[in-house]
């Protein structure tokens, strides 16, 4: 298990005091993941084959992967089935998802890992946060890795002509592209495809296998 001193979200309302409504909630979940869900466990498993098989082309070990937003937990039950003998870490910032998914409950705006994993995975998430709670994201999910992070996060430029309204909760913060970048390049080598390699890291690569040119 993941265990690390970590400063949970606020979940009562300032002016009241009351608890605060769940927003990823069985609602939620029913709405996104339900009979057309945003990311179904086929396509998880497409990803999750591409991204380990691009890391053992790399020759970088994968023995440990965490998961932030682990939501249905669809990466856990790739590696259960396929890489048994990684060790997996789930977490999600709603208490629906980790009392139904068995995750644990972490805000990656204010925890880190405590032992730095082979993987980071985050899908989904970092568009929910404010700026600054997602620079500290950004941050933290830095400190969790000592290899390889795979991000998924939709844009404001992916909005215009990539994203599909009907199946996209569009209730988010909407920044460029260049906005992740250029906090992402302090901590990331970007090799492409979402996924990004620590600068302190051993491996080496191609010229053409990242996207920033060597420093």
């Amino acid at each position: 298990m993941v265990r690390q001193r970590c400063v949970e979200a606020d979940d009562t309302c300032p002016m009241t005091g009351a608890p605060r409504p769940e927003r990823f909630d069985a609602a939620y979940y029913r709405r996104f993941y339900g009979r057309s869900p945003v990311q179904s466990a086929a396509r998880v498993a497409r990803l999750a084959a591409g991204v380990l098989g691009l890391a053992g082309w790399w020759g970088i070990p994968i023995r440990s992967v965490l998961e932030v937003g682990a939501g249905p937990g669809h990466w856990g039950r790739w590696l259960c089935a396929h890489r048994p003998a990684v060790r997996y870490y789930g977490t999600d910032v709603s208490a629906y998802a980790c009392s139904r998914y068995g995750h644990q409950q972490r805000d990656i705006a204010a925890w880190h890992a405590p032992r730095a994993v082979d993987l980071a995975v985050c899908q989904g998430v970092l568009h929910y946060l404010d700026d600054s709670a997602a620079e500290r994201a950004i941050e933290n999910i830095a400190a969790s890795t000592r290899s390889l992070a795979y991000l998924e996060v939709p844009t404001a430029e992916d909005r215009v002509d990539v994203l599909d309204l009907r199946r996209t909760d569009s209730d988010a913060n909407w920044r460029s592209a260049a906005w992740y970048r250029e906090r992402l390049t302090t901590h990331f080598v970007e090799l492409g495809c979402g996924l990004h390699y620590v600068r302190n890291g051993s491996a080496l690569f191609y010229s053409l296998e990242r996207s920033d040119p060597k420093r």
